[in-house]
């Protein structure tokens, strides 16, 4: 083991101590470096330097922040608590009621008047949208990348939805084209972190990595994922969340399908194998 690699092996788990579906250890950092080819073990330190890693400290800390300043900026508009209705837009268990619970409790939202409801509850929305006539939908959740998913709930959403209602989105994290989709749709986005093409090391917009550095791991995510090579709709986002990587990051990050034969070292749950633990 090199100086370098035990310098990185200890300096990722310091960084993504709280990684949710797989642990990211010393051990297993060391094991994740050693399947680049000895030219590519430098580049891939680098590239894990470019993660963009959200704790659930950080998490919290800005979900807290950006729905202050959207309950600020509404008041001023005229929107007091009793007019605002809060949607996690998931099913149960996933990320967006997490992120509404972790909200719901410290910013003391139903104590202050604000409605919860889910994105699916089409006759919930119905009854207090007509009942309200008038407020603000406050969609939320923990990552957003192209939009697609979001846009999915929120048609949902329109169609039972009864009076005048302002609509925003209160997320952690969103990359650049979802942002743009999501403002032409008249959606005020309250985000930590807008993440841009420029800093994702393996997408064609990005300058992080040499060409030659860049095309060599481009085509290790290819031969890990074919299908899925630099994550959903090519996206090759660098954004990782405490509670599980989001579909659009690069195969040599995410790993292997069970993760077997190649190790990630920010695999999702769905990746891991069926006897884990």
């Amino acid at each position: 083991m090199t100086m370098w690699s035990f310098f990185h092996g200890l300096k990722a788990v310091a960084r993504f101590h709280d990684y949710g579906p797989q642990p990211v250890t010393f051990s297993g950092t060391i094991r994740w470096i050693k399947q680049f080819q000895k030219q590519d073990r430098k580049v891939a330190g680098h590239l894990l330097d470019q993660v963009i890693y959200l704790s659930e400290k950080d998490t919290r800390k800005i979900l807290l922040h950006q729905n202050k300043v959207l309950m600020e900026d509404l008041a001023k508009a005229g929107l007091p608590p009793k007019k605002l209705v809060y949607l996690q837009t998931d099913e149960a268990g996933s990320s967006s009621p997490v992120m509404l619970s972790m909200i719901r409790n410290e910013a003391g939202l139903q104590q202050r008047g604000c409605k919860l409801l889910d994105s699916r509850d089409a006759l919930g929305i119905n009854k207090i949208t007509n009942k309200l006539e008038e407020g603000a939908l406050v969609y939320i959740d923990d990552f957003v990348g192209s939009g697609d998913q979001f846009c999915t709930a929120r048609e949902a959403v329109q169609k039972s939805v009864v009076g005048t209602f302002s609509e925003f989105l209160l997320v952690p994290s969103i990359c650049e084209e979802g942002y743009h989709r999501l403002i032409d749709l008249g959606i005020a986005v309250y985000a930590g972190h807008i993440h841009s093409r420029a800093e994702r090391p393996l997408h064609g917009n990005s300058h992080l990595l040499q060409a030659a550095d860049r095309i060599r791991l481009v085509e290790m995510c290819k031969q890990i994922r074919p299908k899925a090579s630099l994550g959903f709709n090519d996206l090759a986002t660098m954004v990782v969340l405490y509670r599980n990587a989001p579909n659009s990051i690069p195969a040599v990050l995410r790993g292997s399908d069970k993760q077997t034969p190649f190790y990630g070292i920010f695999p999702r749950y769905k990746d891991l194998p069926i006897n884990r633990g």
